[in-house]
């Protein structure tokens, strides 16, 4: 029988985080990276690369992916905190913490014989481990990656396998599931082993829903044995309430559980952008800061299915959500075969 849950209910305040005036995120260029660690006030916290190689002598988790940017100068994705920063490699597991925040990642191959169920159910039970044994047991954001996103294997599709992995392992270990469910993505690569990213914190976050869509562990049984396990976003703000951090989980052309606008990239993607302006809307009015600032600086990443569609869909993002932020495109494969955009991005207020 399909797991099904109540909706939790939302805490009208949340709570106080000063890791979010710890934590950074920026695109950097992978020719500029070696000027720009020698010239960086923060350290470096992780590092997620779309190819680009990274210097060996980088001791941060560096996070390497099969998904081909297609615009620009080729960028890496750098998080950074302004407190001292501590390795940690525990296997297959690697991680940097400062105290309030861990960025960890996990990979694992497919190993024969094994589906990606199994695999994905492995890969979750030790991430939880090692977040728990550090001290940072509170899941903030969790990015997904793993090839054939959208095959058919052993008689269910890949993504919904990894879903019902997932499933398993948080509903039996994470405290408060599925309210303490953190912000997600989950995108196809061209290559490469399951690989997970996180960023955990030593305190917990909150967790939000959007009021344009059904939270995604609510959805029906048509999109699978199991429903996915993500918030649509997380929010953390800063003891001042003048800074505040809400992490995007990747949004697509979804309102309630159905795929809209089929076949239409420009379409998904203005469909998207209303997802995501109703979801920073709802964070302001949560934190209270509806109306009290200027557009906020994002950084997003826009997963393009089809490259031929990128034209129409960066004119479609032509609007003033995005006028002061910076934005990553990549071809990846998404969680549903009709999506041909998703969107996610790192929002911050000051």
């Amino acid at each position: 029988m399909r797991p099904r849950h109540a909706p939790q209910p939302q805490r009208s305040t949340p709570p106080v985080l000063e890791a979010a005036s710890h934590l950074r995120v920026d695109y950097v260029a992978a020719a500029d990276l070696s000027r720009w660690l020698a010239t960086a006030l923060d350290t470096p916290l992780a590092i997620v690369s779309f190819g680009a190689p990274v210097p060996s002598t980088v001791s941060c988790p560096v996070i390497t992916l099969d998904l081909p940017q297609l615009d620009g100068r080729a960028q890496l994705e750098i998080w950074t905190s302004d407190r001292p920063v501590t390795v940690h490699r525990i296997h297959e597991f690697s991680a940097a913490t400062n105290g309030e925040i861990l960025a960890g990642t996990l990979q694992l191959e497919e190993e024969p014989g094994e589906d990606l169920q199994a695999t994905t159910e492995r890969a979750y039970r030790r991430l939880l481990q090692c977040i728990q044994e550090l001290g940072y047991p509170h899941l903030w954001r969790i990015w997904n990656f793993f090839p054939g996103i959208n095959d058919d294997e052993h008689g269910l599709e890949r993504y919904r396998q990894f879903c019902v992995g997932r499933y398993r392992t948080l509903a039996e270990t994470l405290h408060g599931f599925p309210g303490s469910l953190p912000a997600g993505t989950a995108v196809g690569t061209r290559s490469g082993p399951l690989q997970l990213y996180v960023l955990a914190g030593a305190h917990p976050a909150t967790h939000l829903g959007n009021p344009r869509q059904v939270q995604a562990y609510e959805y029906p049984e048509q999109y699978g044995p199991c429903s996915p396990s993500f918030a649509r976003a997380t929010l953390l703000q800063s003891q001042s309430e003048t800074h505040a951090q809400l992490f995007i989980s990747g949004t697509a052309s979804v309102v309630g559980h159905e795929s809209r606008h089929l076949g239409l990239p420009k379409f998904q993607t203005r469909e998207t952008v209303d997802n995501l302006q109703a979801l920073i809307d709802h964070a302001d009015e949560l934190a209270g800061t509806a109306g009290h600032h200027q557009p906020a600086r994002g950084r997003y990443k826009v997963y393009v299915r089809h490259p031929d569609h990128l034209e129409a869909i960066q004119q479609a993002l032509d609007v003033p959500l995005f006028a002061s932020s910076q934005i990553l495109y990549l071809q990846g494969d998404l969680c549903r075969k009709e999506l041909l955009v998703e969107i996610e991005g790192v929002v911050a207020t000051d």
